[in-house]
C-alpha cells in the first residue's frame, strides 16, 4: 500500500521522468552473431536460453560477448553444448508467453530464463507476473522437457546509472516486489534454480547506456 500511495503521489514526476528517459536513452543494438550452434566436446548437453534484451546481448556488440557465447564458451569445456537463443528486445514475460505459441517444440536439457526488467518498468502488479511466469515454466516444460531451469535475478534497478530519483527508487522497489514472490515460489520447485542478482553494479559492469550489461557483467 505504501509503495501504491507513493507511486500516486508522485506520478506527475515520474510519468515526466519515464518520458524524459525515451528521448534521451542511447538505443543499442542486439548482439550480432549466430543464435544456435554445437560447441565444445565431452557428454551432450542441450540448452535453451529465453529472455529480452539481457539474454539477446543488448549492451555489447556480438554474442560471443554476450551471454549465450560466455555460457556456452564455459560449458563447453566440460559438455559438447548443443544451443539455442530465443530473446527479443522489449520482451515480457507475457508478450514471450505469446511468441512461445509458435515455436516448434524440442528436448532441451535446460533452460536459461533472463526475464523481467520490462515487467518492472511496466510496473506489472506482482500476483499478476507470478502468475505468468508460473504459465511461461508451464509453457517451457511443455515444449523443451528440461531437466532444469536456471531463472537469472533481477537486477538491481535502483542503481542502474540512466534512471533519474524517484523513479530509480520506484522501479528497485517494485524489481524488489516482484523478486520476492518470484523466489517464494521457485522455492518450491525441484527443477528450479534461482541465480541471485548479488553484485554491486560498478560503472564498469554496465554498457555505455547505462541500462544493459557490459562484456564484464555477462561474464559474471
Amino acid at each position: 500500500m505504501l509503495d501504491t500511495a507513493a507511486r500516486l503521489a508522485l506520478s506527475p514526476l515520474l510519468i515526466a521522468q519515464a518520458l524524459q528517459i525515451r528521448r534521451i536513452a542511447q538505443r543499442l543494438p542486439e548482439a550480432a552473431g549466430p543464435r544456435e550452434g554445437v560447441i565444445g566436446s565431452g557428454p551432450p548437453l542441450r540448452l535453451g536460453i529465453v529472455g529480452d534484451s539481457s539474454a539477446a546481448g543488448v549492451g555489447v556488440s556480438h554474442q560471443s560477448q554476450a551471454l549465450a557465447g560466455q555460457l556456452t564458451d564455459a560449458l563447453s569445456r566440460h559438455f559438447e553444448v548443443s544451443w539455442y537463443l530465443d530473446a527479443l528486445t522489449g520482451a515480457t514475460t507475457s508478450s514471450t508467453l505469446a511468441r512461445l505459441e509458435s515455436a516448434k517444440p524440442k528436448p532441451l536439457d535446460v533452460v536459461v530464463i533472463a526475464l523481467g526488467v520490462n515487467d518492472v518498468t511496466r510496473l506489472v502488479p506482482a500476483p499478476v507476473w507470478l502468475r505468468q511466469q508460473q504459465r511461461l515454466l508451464a509453457r517451457l516444460r511443455v515444449m523443451y522437457s528440461p531437466k532444469q531451469f536456471y531463472i537469472s535475478g533481477m537486477p538491481p534497478l535502483q542503481h542502474f546509472p540512466l534512471l533519474p530519483h524517484p523513479l530509480r527508487w520506484t522501479l528497485g522497489r517494485h524489481a524488489t516486489k516482484l523478486e520476492t514472490h518470484r523466489i517464494a515460489y521457485l522455492d518450491t520447485r525441484a527443477d528450479c534454480t534461482h541465480a541471485q542478482f548479488d553484485l554491486e553494479l560498478d560503472p564498469d559492469l554496465m554498457a555505455s547506456d547505462g541500462f544493459h550489461p557490459s562484456a564484464k557483467l555477462y561474464a559474471v
